[in-house]
């Protein structure tokens, strides 16, 4: 039985070298040289979703309130990605609450911005650039209040 095992492989391995080679097929057919291309960082990050506690429903609220004031959140998903984040950032810069780069990522600066526009709609909140639970909440309760 060892015997014909043996030559079961052999034969196998020999058809799979005259086919082209069984050990760089895969790497040569999956990634030929002349297909490789440069690729910058920002095209293979990954979208970062940051929804401060929101649920999607929320979250598609917030999305829809900034489509609704003419800051283009991209896709209405429930997904705070970078998209959302730019149209948040380019409203709080308009208002005079933000004055960092529109890049769409949720830092301090972002936090604080939202913080002053919360504030301004009745929250009570320490703007320090943290996206604590007090945060959190009147971020809830305030995307709650938009329906699409």
């Amino acid at each position: 039985m060892r015997a014909l095992t043996k030559a079961l492989v052999s034969v196998t391995a020999a058809a799979g070298i005259a086919a082209g080679g069984l050990a760089t097929a895969g790497t040569a057919v999956a990634n030929p040289a002349s297909a490789r291309q440069a690729v910058s960082a920002e095209a293979v990050a990954p979208l970062a979703v940051v929804n401060l506690g929101l649920d999607t429903a929320h979250a598609k609220s917030w999305q829809c309130w900034l489509r609704t004031t003419g800051y283009d959140p991209g896709t209405i998903d429930g997904k705070l990605g970078t998209n959302s984040w730019k149209a948040a950032q380019r409203k709080f810069d308009a208002l005079g609450y933000y004055d960092d780069s529109i890049d769409g990522i949720v830092g301090p600066n972002t936090i604080k911005a939202l913080q002053r526009y919360l504030n301004l709609h009745g929250a009570d909140l320490a703007v320090d650039g943290q996206a604590g639970p007090n945060t959190r909440s009147e971020f809830w309760d305030f995307a709650g209040t938009h329906r699409c």
